[in-house]
């Protein structure tokens, strides 16, 4: 998953496609990686890549063409994992105590992951929740919108699971989206009120 400029992305996945195609293979691919840290290494370092030959001046390179990734994967014999990949092409690795990211507008949507999210939540809330972070950001910012795509992947499949696309006419979200809105209005009446 991918935040930030277009062209910056494109190009990322583009130079990172063409490379694992390559019949020389020159340069190293993400399929030659023997671990999914290598593998953030490598997009790391090509996102740099991107970014500093973007433009002729580096400084304003890395402000106008900037980018952010989310990397997830499993290698045959690992656990399946997921990086965030900054535009410096530094990176962080999820843990118990950080098992999500967010890239793009985190402000509104983010505050609502860190305080309802359990790990031992079901899956089917965990995405109920994502739909609540989701809609608390597209109420809040007119540049961010519909639709929403969702894909699943079970551990050791080595298979894309579900693939969902959430629009305007998705009846869950829809119901989700008004039931949170109604929801925080009969928390906030509910609260202790303020004595001035």
């Amino acid at each position: 998953m991918t935040a930030g400029n277009l062209a910056t992305t494109q190009a990322l996945v583009s130079l990172l496609d063409e490379r694992s195609k390559a019949a020389d293979n020159r340069d190293p691919t993400i399929l030659q990686q023997p671990s999914m840290f290598q593998v953030a290494r490598l997009v790391g370092n090509t996102l740099r890549e991107v970014i500093t030959t973007s433009n002729d001046d580096v400084m304003v390179s890395e402000a106008k063409f900037k980018a952010t990734v989310i990397l997830g994967g499993q290698i045959r014999g690992t656990s399946p994992t997921l990086f965030m990949i900054y535009p410096e092409g530094n990176f962080i690795e999820i843990t118990e105590d950080t098992p999500f990211f967010q890239i793009g507008e985190t402000k509104y949507g983010k505050p609502i992951l860190v305080r309802a999210y359990d790990p031992d939540m079901s899956f089917a809330d965990a995405a109920k929740l994502l739909m609540v972070s989701f809609d608390s950001t597209i109420q809040s910012n007119l540049s961010c919108g519909l639709p929403l795509d969702m894909m699943t992947y079970e551990n050791d499949s080595f298979t894309i699971g579900t693939m969902r696309r959430i629009n305007e006419n998705d009846e869950f979200y829809g119901r989700v989206s008004e039931g949170w809105g109604s929801a925080l209005k009969d928390a906030f009446y509910r609260l202790p009120e303020y004595d001035l």
